[in-house]
């Protein structure tokens, strides 16, 4: 299996490093775009993950790591393009990104996993350009970084049907932001420069239930709850003027962002190993996560909220004499409020996603995974920017069973 890992580590750096970074004037606000939605084979179902899975990780809610039989090691990444527009003018970007790394390890009832994540991603350039006018100035913006987090759970299986669980996590980042002013008939321009330091801890609990209802049909529900967190920031800005060769550093300045409380639920109906229709349902509370450098008075934070159904489809997982028959088939819808109001307008993100789960290899569970996301994020009302995006996301998932005595000397 370490050769495994090794040559899918591989694979992923090469998918990500393929495509140009892009841009989202959305991640200039708060600590970027919010980017972890589990891993692709939930992502493909628009984040349904209600059924403990015994042969792949559920990162999402660490009850279910108590489920699984063997163990899983699971890497993703995305490459996305996106058309951005507004009433008057419109622009392409494109980005490529690595989603998740993570281990998970059966252990008897018990089962741990571990990993890496990003969470957000502060990655965007913005031109305002009014130096056609008197007096006009001209503004770039850039940014880029974010907030990652390693993370390490535990579930406990209570009864075959009930798992319980809990994880810590380590949030670490750092955010970029430059910005250049330009005036008309001023030769020299000057340049900010702001630079974030993020570190904190969180926590997340959850439970898992699912039930035989006759024969063939099974119910699967589950719940996780993040606690309220702090992300303390540690920030520097340095202002210099073109030519200028002693630039002006503001002392640095710490404060604290609040990272806000969160509850998932979700529910679902289905056969194991054939078919499952789900939906998720996600709340959270409102943030403190303007810092001294993006705050502005026409940006405001709401609380966030999110409506999913999907679903899997497997012909015939155990088929010999079809290949198509035992891949497994994914789709799903979801409504997002993302939390953030610009202008007075809410910024709500409405997409669809498909998915393929393609088995590899004799004997074993291990696959690949394909999805795509088509959706539209934010609105061309009040002076805004509408992203019409799509994603094309590409997993490995690979099995072994560790730590089994050997038979024969």
């Amino acid at each position: 299996m370490i050769k495994k890992i090794i040559v899918s580590a591989c694979l992923l750096i090469s998918f990500v490093s393929f495509a140009q970074q892009g841009a989202s004037p959305y991640s200039f606000f708060g600590i970027g775009d919010v980017r972890f939605k589990g891993t692709l084979e939930n992502r493909s179902m628009a984040g349904v993950s209600v059924e403990q899975d015994s042969i792949h990780l559920n990162i999402e809610n660490p009850a279910s790591y108590a489920s699984l039989r063997q163990t899983t090691f699971t890497v993703g990444g995305t490459f996305g393009s996106a058309k951005l527009k507004t009433t008057e003018e419109s622009a392409k970007s494109q980005r490529s990104t690595f989603d998740y790394l993570a281990l998970g390890i059966p252990m008897g009832k018990f089962g741990a996993a571990f990993g890496l994540v990003p969470v957000t991603s502060v990655d965007y350039r913005i031109l305002n350009d009014q130096t056609a006018i008197p007096d006009g100035t001209s503004s770039q913006l850039q940014g880029k970084g974010g907030v990652n987090k390693v993370f390490l759970g535990l579930g406990y299986k209570i009864t075959p049907k009930w798992n319980i669980g809990g994880d810590v996590q380590y949030n670490f980042g750092k955010i970029t932001t430059t910005t250049i002013e330009l005036a008309t008939g001023v030769q020299n321009g000057t340049r900010e420069t702001n630079a974030s330091e993020l570190s904190g801890v969180s926590f997340n609990i959850g439970t898992m239930y699912q039930t035989k209802i006759n024969k063939k049909l099974s119910v699967f529900t589950s719940l996780a709850y993040t606690f309220a967190s702090t992300l303390n920031s540690n920030s520097t800005r340095v202002i210099a003027v073109d030519g200028d060769p002693d630039p002006y550093e503001v002392p640095s300045q710490e404060n604290e962002l609040k990272l806000p409380n969160k509850i998932t639920i979700g529910a679902g109906i289905g056969q194991a190993r054939k078919w499952l229709v789900g939906t998720t349902l996600a709340f959270q509370g409102n943030g403190e996560l303007a810092n001294y450098y993006n705050a502005a008075p026409n940006v405001r934070y709401e609380k966030y909220q999110k409506y999913a159904v999907g679903g899997y489809f497997i012909p015939n997982y155990a088929s010999f004499t079809s290949y198509l028959s035992r891949i497994t088939y994914r789709a799903g819808l979801k409504y997002e409020k993302l939390g953030l109001i610009v202008n007075n307008e809410s910024i709500n993100d409405l997409g669809m996603s498909l998915g393929a789960g393609i088995p590899i290899g004799g004997g074993t569970f291990s696959n690949v995974n394909v999805g795509i996301e088509y959706g539209k994020r934010g609105t061309t009302s009040a002076a805004l920017v509408q992203e019409n995006y799509f994603n094309f996301s590409l997993s490995f998932s690979f099995n072994d069973r560790w730590f089994v005595k050997s038979k024969f000397n």
